[in-house]
């Protein structure tokens, strides 16, 4: 179902994480502007289902692999610009979360699978896209971060603590990238994914009724938001992580 929203004709994304959930429904925003976008993600299958969803060829591409492997990174990059001959957008959806439970019991070497995931791989698809296109050209970097980022979160607090790094990231990154090149972030709480099943699956309107808007996160409340920082219209935003979280802060003072 095409989307009405801001205009991206004539540019090209790059989606990190995008097979399904938050990232392909931000590529089918990006594809209903006008967009031609590059997916990633670590499987072929799943990738070669949403180029399909996307309309094909003509306005999608993917490219499979680890989002922790630099060589991956580069041939993601590369492969965009030689397909498409440029790259305005980059949105780094990519993140994993391999362990819960207490910071005291978590396994270190999952933690550094997080970190290289989460937060590396941003910093690195950024560098990347910076020196094939955005340096010289200008455009634009989302992150989506979590809500977990800007609480505590009890289970889930090392992916948490990964999260707020990616917000400061996305400032840091704004500031040193300003003028020609826009850096936000979006910070979820819980959405409607596979990926964030185990947090609502068989407690839903538990779940949901902690919200203010009483009920949890789609896919489509998430990519609404980041095709407005991605577009002109937010032109003059930068630096900046809007929360996505059906008001679930103001419970929090």
């Amino acid at each position: 179902m095409t989307t009405q929203g801001p205009a991206f004709e004539g540019r090209v994304a790059l989606v990190t994480g995008a097979s399904r959930g938050i990232g392909l429904a931000i590529a089918q925003r990006l594809v209903d502007g006008g967009a031609r976008v590059c997916l990633t993600a670590r499987k072929p299958e799943g990738l070669a289902d949403a180029v399909a969803s996307l309309g094909g060829e003509e306005h999608a591409m993917s490219v499979a692999g680890k989002a922790d492997d630099p060589d991956h990174r580069e041939q993601a990059v590369s492969s965009v610009v030689e397909r498409f001959g440029r790259l305005d957008i980059l949105v780094n959806n990519v993140g994993i979360n391999p362990s819960a439970g207490m910071l005291m019991d978590i396994d270190l070497a999952a933690a550094r699978k997080t970190v290289e995931v989460n937060l590396i791989a941003t910093l690195g698809f950024t560098q990347l896209a910076h020196r094939a296109w955005l340096r010289e050209h200008g455009g634009t970097v989302l992150n989506v971060a979590s809500f977990a980022g800007l609480s505590t979160s009890p289970g889930i607090a090392f992916y948490g603590s990964t999260k707020a790094a990616i917000i400061n990231l996305t400032r840091q990154l704004a500031l040193e990238l300003a003028p020609s090149i826009r850096v936000n972030a979006l910070a979820p709480a819980i959405v409607r994914t596979r990926f964030a099943e185990a947090l609502y699956h068989g407690y839903e309107e538990q779940a949901a009724a902690a919200y203010p808007l009483k009920r949890l996160g789609e896919p489509e409340d998430v990519s609404a938001a980041a095709a407005f920082l991605l577009s002109d219209e937010a032109a003059w935003i930068t630096g900046q992580t809007l929360a996505i979280d059906g008001g679930l802060l103001l419970g929090l003072g």
